[in-house]
């Protein structure tokens, strides 16, 4: 095949405005110009600021949510009682419901899939079997429910678009749903973890939520020097906290003389010396990735590989103001054997607090706290927070000091980019304190700055240069080292040895190349080069389809916010080149290709870049998309027409 450079798509999407729900989310970043078009003949001539403002991502995206056309109070489809009775804004006459329910939707298995058209082996009517010799006609008895399959029952009840698998009929005649007691005893296997109760989220809205170990750090800052150097300020509070050993031991030997042992003594903060080290060498690590990120996309990689897994970038802010969306983030899988969450903000006030907030709520099911200094998009930057705080180090010290604190043996890690400005580094000089000043716990370096954004390659001999300072800095302090991962480009098994070899970084977070194709952690893992056939890849989407439904629901609103991250996905997946057809090996993540025909009809389709073949390769294992629903993708260059895509 021969390479020509088409349309290159802009890649920032990946680290852009975040969108946790099906109507953006409260992180979405919206535009700050209007839309280019003007009245019905053509366009306005743009200012260079307009243009850079409308560069790469769709702006402003909205997904509207979908909605039964009937809707079920959620406590009755749950055999519940609704306590709002009459008053309540939703019917409870579920006969009624389940006449206007949409039929139940099939999810095929694996059998089902081939590289020939339909893809899908459809299904006649004759396959599908009624339910009550027909008294529920939109019920499919040979339906799986991907939630009741995992943990013995459905959280949706009757609002279940698989309800044919969880419905039985009881005594008296009646719809019932039904429950799996073996997988509920399994569930605790599958259940996610992590979510934040209801009592944390009032007290954090009346800003009531107890903070004492911020409230006195906090404090200390203000007695201090605003030149005060953060080394100085953590040796500061180590000496406090042996100090603080001294009074509680002498406490102890007052009140019990030798009989010290039948006395517990008081809670001591934890030394910076006395963090949890990580041990991650040899690891593979799956980036931080905004809105694509989530915890279904995360759960397919883990499933193929990946070691190390982080949570969507949420804003401090957004956690102290108790938005579910943002606390949504922090939301993990069993299966996630390593997890973080990472923040984005700008000082010790919002940052050290919400720390504390997680190391309080989730202490046990967290497994370290990253704190991002890399993200390049302008509404972070401007404020102070993401790659702003690459030339601020004094307060980012600040930060990371505090938070350390906080979080006791739970470790910091800190995500940076080079530097902000081409031909200006400043990582070789930032990275060297972070462990030893700052007491991080492992560095990821993105080798690229923040002007940059995606347009050159990545500079793995920088990245070399500051593993160096980083080693030369813990060999001359007699310090034990940290794990140091870098970042940028690879797509191969073979990137990301070799990088590894060359740097002597103790990992790669795999980012892009995650996107395109998620089973490069396998390769990574193997050593090889998958030429993965094209029906191994739609059941791959499949299994992303399954994990999105388990995750965000079967019912209506969540079959349709699965296909929306679905399709999201997509997006970057459809730019994957088959080894097959590569002139050269391994392939290449800056290649742009033009458009290829497949060694089959399925591996053509899923090459498209026309986002209505991404919405038609949904509807194979979400069913048909509503009239109303569309998808906008973030890269412009993808959105072939104005008309709804659904």
């Amino acid at each position: 095949m021969n390479y020509a450079t088409g349309s290159v798509v802009d890649d920032d999407a990946a680290e852009g405005a975040t969108a946790h729900t099906g109507t953006g989310g409260n992180n979405s970043l919206p535009s700050e110009e209007p839309d280019a078009r003007s009245g019905e003949g053509g366009r306005k001539k743009l200012t260079k600021e307009q243009k850079k403002a409308q560069r790469g991502a769709n702006k402003g995206r909205k997904f509207g949510k979908i909605r039964d056309d009937l809707e079920l109070c959620w406590r009755v489809a749950n055999g519940k009682f609704c306590e709002f009775g009459s008053e309540c804004r939703f019917t409870h006459d579920v006969e009624a419901y389940l006449a206007a329910k949409p039929k139940d939707i099939r999810f095929p298995s694996a059998s089902n899939i081939t590289d020939t058209p339909p893809f899908v082996q459809e299904l006649s009517n004759t396959d599908y079997e009624s339910f009550a010799n027909g008294k529920y006609p939109s019920l499919d008895l040979k339906t799986i429910c991907p939630g009741f399959e995992e943990i013995g029952e459905c959280r949706l009840g009757l609002k279940c678009r698989y309800l044919g698998a969880h419905a039985g009929i009881d005594e008296d005649g009646a719809l019932a749903l039904v429950a799996d007691e073996e997988k509920q005893m399994k569930a605790g296997s599958a259940a996610e973890l992590n979510y934040v109760s209801q009592e944390a989220l009032k007290l954090l809205r009346s800003r009531k939520y107890p903070r004492p170990v911020t409230d006195a750090y906090l404090k200390e800052l203000e007695s201090m020097d605003q030149d005060v150097s953060a080394k100085e300020i953590r040796e500061k509070i180590d000496n406090d906290i042996s100090q603080q050993e001294l009074d509680n031991d002498a406490i102890i030997l007052q009140r019990t003389g030798d009989n010290i042992s039948q006395v517990d003594s008081p809670d001591v903060p934890m030394r910076f010396s006395e963090k949890k080290r990580l041990r991650w060498e040899g690891k593979s690590y799956l980036a931080p990735l905004t809105t694509v990120g989530n915890l279904p996309f995360r759960r397919l990689c883990v499933s193929l590989g990946a070691d190390i897994t982080c949570g969507e970038m949420g804003l401090a802010t957004s956690f102290l103001s108790a938005s579910k969306e943002e606390w949504s983030l922090v939301r993990r899988h069993p299966s996630e054997t390593t997890f973080g969450v990472q923040l984005a903000g700008n000082k010790p006030s919002t940052m050290v607090p919400t720390a504390e907030i997680l190391g309080k709520e989730f202490a046990g099911s967290i497994d370290f706290v990253d704190v991002n200094c890399g993200c390049p998009i302008d509404l972070v930057f401007r404020t102070g927070s993401g790659s702003a705080l690459l030339d601020t180090p004094g307060k980012l010290g600040k930060i990371l000091i505090g938070m350390n604190k906080a979080l006791g043996e739970i470790p910091v890690t800190v995500k940076l980019r080079t530097g902000v400005k081409d031909g200006r580094n400043t990582a070789h000089k930032l990275m060297p304190r972070l462990g030893s000043e700052f007491n991080v716990g492992c560095i990821t370096l993105h080798g690229r700055t923040r002007q940059q954004r995606y347009t050159k390659l990545a500079d793995w001999n920088y990245i070399k240069q500051c593993v160096e300072a980083v080693r030369t800095r813990e060999k001359d302090e007699d310090l034990p080292p940290i794990p140091i991962f870098g970042g940028g480009d690879c797509f191969s098994a073979q990137d990301y040895w070799s990088n590894v070899e060359e740097t002597g970084v103790d990992g790669i977070m795999v980012g892009r190349g995650a996107l395109i194709k998620p089973w490069i952690f396998t390769e990574i893992k193997e050593r090889r080069e998958w030429d993965i056939s094209s029906r191994e890849r739609l059941e791959l989407i499949g299994k992303y389809a399954e994990y999105g439904l388990s995750h965000f629901g079967t019912d209506t609103a969540g079959v349709n916010t699965t296909r929306r991250y679905l399709c999201e996905a997509l997006s970057f997946h459809y730019r994957y080149v088959p080894i097959g057809l590569l002139e050269r090996l391994p392939g290449r993540i800056n290649d742009r290709p033009p458009a290829f025909k497949g060694r089959d009809e399925l591996e053509t389709l899923l090459a498209s870049g026309d986002s209505r073949d991404w919405v038609k390769i949904s509807e194979m294992f979400l069913g048909p998309a509503p009239e109303l629903w569309s998808f906008t993708p973030k890269h412009k260059s993808n959105a072939h027409g104005e008309e709804s895509q659904g």
